[in-house]
């Protein structure tokens, strides 16, 4: 009796496991309903419906809603759908014809499809469906001519129903498989499916989240709004995810469509794409590691611009400073303490009544010239620019109002009148940054408005574009645009909720399929617009975001908020946008919104030196959050990150330029280092710079300790050198309140620099492997001018280190040389793992004085 019980009880959960494998392959029939889906509602679609039963599943994740949980109605097996009829070989691949005999339960089917399979790399797919007809996304996108000669995929097609399988060659891994769903495009409506090889996806910007994303039912809708960071459509929209493999394979998938969309994960695993215009064109990138994913993706929508050099430096704000000689005031006491600072920001406060272009001439009188003073210290200035511009100044009195409504610059609504919403100034106008007329427009003011203020930097906010009403004073007309027959699972359930009308009229489309794209094109025009005034490097932070940003500014994490798990979602964002192509990006230090913490602000500085792009940044009637608000513990604790920041510039600028050449990242995830260790894979609590600084950050109250995970290798202490050898291990780390821990990846040399007032020369920090090898390398040129690698205006030095006969000979090989070349000098070297004391040290021939000490060995 024991042993039957006991098979009786293995069968049933034989049968759980069956019911649950068989539920997460269920694909929505009905994904657009927030209530209760019945079953005569399901059948009417044709479509199974069979409710989830509290055995199988949680309460969570049981709703009937495709959004929520499991689906209670589902596609069937056969359920209608395109059939390819033709299908012929072009230069680039294939091209073929699907037609669908059958209406879908949506409006406006298309019924006949035309297909092109184009393989254009080798390690590049492009799947498309032209159309003259129907919106495309305006980005310039690579014209392959030529087809692949070697590629590492195969393609399958299915002929009835019609579907796509992309194989990896070398492993025989399902990449895309969308025979798993129905097919539908209809004139709103276009919804494919694919299996995933793994559980492992991360991109879809830009939401709150883990880096790794959770496919237990997940919905990710992508339509830019004005919202404070949580788990719903925030600033930027992102159809790019990257996916692991087993074995440590990966690769990447790219829909490129701007219209709103869901994004529906699932645990078969799958996912489950949904837009409501454009049209269905997408790249397959196969690596096969995450970085060659990243940089083929890169290859498609643009590599990031390099970045100003001083715009690595610390960037200080906040909305409140209620005057310029406030602001002044605060400038000065950071020089007081010594706490170095190249940039101060204005928020709105430094506006006339919030109008662009405008600075108060009472409480900023004195702006002018508190430019002038950080110009005179080698500091910048960068400004805050909202879209909305004022439209209810009198006549003649606002010129940039007046001069845009004659030279048409302004979103019209659908009877063709300036579109009015309301933002900071009250009514105002929305420039259409989609019209080379407006690009100019916004030039000129600008130009005329550097001619008073000379700022060298902009700070473009508000640009999803936001609006404190819904559509527009006149509200929106009843259209389909306005209300489609899907709507995606946007914040506030309507397409116009605090932003513009979708049947806005801009040049190239109505508002519907280019919302998404407006930050972008706004950072296009603000760029170009630095670039003509200034006549150097563009520096341009931006909050709306869309594929191809980094090629025109950086971007921040929008308004968060001043608590521990801010501090820790941080690493994430960092992270998914270094493999979104925005390597330039930070979160607000210390938090926006609610009050700072002392504790708290010293841990968030010390992560937030090891952002790309550094800057404290708070809320109006917050207390102050700048370094020199708090205690002199606090004080000295932030002024040591903010110096330790500023001796790595090197290896920073270095990485800054690998990325705009070579598509890498700046701030890595572990895993993009060591793909083959899975423990690596959900890791959001450290990240690297580069391929071998670990950052593992406090992220936690109250402690002194932190816990991280060390991939199986050698590593080294940053600041004493002693070895961590590792066999791919969680380690607890001292962490006081004054330390952030890092560690050097054996075999790597980084560059940094001595901080002092006379210059700042050199110092190479070499990591040895068990061999003795090191290498690293160094970018350098003026730091502002255009285009300096395309014009070969710049130096770039490899070091290297190797073991000949029993000594460490480390060399450096000036691949090119320039002028900047000249101004590097090399004071000092550390070298991490010298097993023991040597008898001399020669420089170029000469003895050179050393210290050594013995290595230390943490016990692994």
């Amino acid at each position: 009796q024991p042993l039957l019980l006991s098979l009786t009880l293995t069968s049933r959960q034989l049968n759980l496991i069956d019911q649950v494998i068989a539920e997460s392959w269920r694909f929505d029939c009905y994904p657009e309903s927030r209530a209760v889906v019945t079953r005569e509602m399901c059948e009417a679609r044709g479509c199974c419906f069979i409710p989830v039963s509290s055995s199988s599943t949680s309460s969570s994740s049981s709703s009937p809603s495709g959004r929520h949980g499991i689906p209670w109605c589902f596609y069937p097996e056969g359920f209608g759908s395109y059939s390819l009829v033709s299908v012929n070989d072009t230069a680039l691949g294939e091209e073929g014809r699907l037609v669908r005999d059958t209406k879908t339960y949506y409006p406006g089917d298309i019924m006949t499809l035309h297909l092109e399979i184009r393989h254009e790399t080798n390690t590049r797919l492009r799947i498309t469906d032209p159309s003259n007809s129907r919106f495309e996304v305006p980005i310039t996108v690579p014209n392959a001519t030529t087809k692949a000669d070697s590629p590492t995929y195969s393609v399958e097609l299915s002929k009835e129903p019609f579907g796509l399988i992309v194989k990896r060659l070398s492993t025989g891994t399902v990449l895309l498989n969308t025979t798993v769903a129905p097919l539908f495009y209809a004139d709103q409506f276009l919804q494919f499916s694919s299996s995933l090889p793994s559980r492992f996806i991360y991109g879809l910007g830009e939401h709150r989240s883990t880096f790794l994303h959770n496919i237990q039912w997940t919905t990710l809708t992508m339509w830019a709004r004005d919202v404070p960071p949580e788990m719903t459509n925030l600033y930027g929209a992102h159809p790019f995810y990257l996916a692991m493999e087993e074995g440590g394979d990966a690769h990447g998938f790219f829909l490129l469509n701007s219209n709103a969309m869901d994004v529906a994960l699932q645990p078969a695993p799958a996912l489950t794409w949904r837009t409501i215009g454009g049209i269905l064109d997408f790249y397959v990138f196969l690596g096969p590691d995450p970085s060659s994913v990243v940089s083929q993706y890169l290859e498609v929508i643009g590599s990031p611009a390099m970045p100003v050099y001083w715009a690595l430096g610390y960037h200080l704000c906040r909305w409140g400073y209620d005057s310029s000689n406030a602001t002044w005031d605060v400038v000065k006491s950071m020089r007081n303490y010594g706490i170095p600072q190249d940039v101060q920001w204005n928020d709105i406060d430094y506006m006339q009544r919030f109008m662009d272009f405008t600075y108060d001439p009472s409480r900023f009188s004195t702006l002018p010239e508190l430019v002038k003073d950080l110009h005179f210290h080698g500091q910048r200035y960068v400004m805050i620019l909202d879209p909305g511009i004022s439209s209810t100044e009198p006549a003649g009195s606002y010129s940039p109002y007046d001069e845009g409504l004659k030279r048409g610059v302004f979103i019209n609504d659908s009877d063709g009148n300036t579109l009015i919403g309301k933002v900071w100034p009250g009514l105002t106008a929305y420039p259409d940054f989609s019209s080379d007329v407006t690009h100019e427009w916004w030039y000129d003011n600008l130009k005329r408005f550097h001619e008073k203020v000379p700022f060298d930097g902009l700070w473009i906010d508000m640009n999803e574009p936001s609006n404190f009403l819904d559509g527009s004073t006149n509200g929106c007309p009843s259209s389909s645009l306005e209300d489609p027959p899907y709507t995606p699972g946007i914040l506030g359930g309507l397409l116009r909720s605090k932003t513009l009308c979708a049947t806005a009229q801009q040049k190239i489309s109505v508002h519907y399929n280019v919302h998404s794209l407006y930050g972008l094109m706004e950072a296009k025009a603000s760029a170009s617009a630095l670039q003509r005034i200034a006549g150097k490097r563009p520096f341009v932070i931006s909050r709306s975001s869309f594929p191809s940003q980094g090629m025109y500014s950086g971007h921040w994490l929008g308004d968060n908020r001043s608590q521990w798990k801010d501090l820790y979602a941080s690493i994430a964002g960092i992270m998914t946008f270094n493999l979104l192509g925005i390597p330039l990006v930070g979160a607000d230090i210390c938090g926006f919104g609610e009050e700072p913490q002392e504790e708290m602000c010293v841990r968030w500085t010390q992560l937030g030196a090891f952002y790309p792009f550094t800057r404290n940044h708070n809320g109006i009637d917050m207390k102050p959050q700048d370094p020199t608000a708090f205690s002199p513990l606090a004080r000295t604790a932030m002024r040591q990150a903010l110096l330790l920041r500023y001796s790595l510039f090197p290896i920073l600028y270095t990485l800054f330029h690998h990325a705009h050449v070579q598509g890498h990242t700046v701030a890595r995830p572990l895993m993009f280092e060591f793909p083959g260790d899975v423990k690596t894979y959900g890791i959001d609590r450290q990240f690297l710079w580069g391929k071998g600084l670990l950052v593992t950050p406090v992220v936690d109250p109250g402690v002194d300790y932190v816990v991280g995970y060390f991939p199986a290798g050698l590593w080294y202490d940053y600041y004493t050198g002693d070895s961590v050898p590792s066999k791919g291990e969680v380690l607890r780390l001292q962490a006081p309140l004054d330390k952030i821990n890092l560690h050097l990846r054996e075999g790597v040399i980084i560059p940094t620099q001595v901080i002092r007032l006379s210059g700042q020369p050199l110092h190479l920090v070499s990591a040895l492997s068990e061999d003795g090898s090191a290498s690293g390398d160094l970018f350098w040129d003026d730091g502002e001018s255009i285009d300096t690698y395309e014009t070969n205006q710049y130096a770039y030095i490899v070091f290297d280190v190797t073991q000949v006969r029993c000594a460490n000979v480390m060399t450096s090989q000036v691949l090119r040389s320039h002028l900047e070349a000249t101004y590097i000098t090399v004071e000092s070297a550390s070298f991490y793992g010298v097993k023991a004391e040597p008898d001399r040290v020669l420089v170029n021939s000469q003895d050179a004085a050393f210290t050594y000490r013995a290595n230390q060995v943490r016990p692994s």
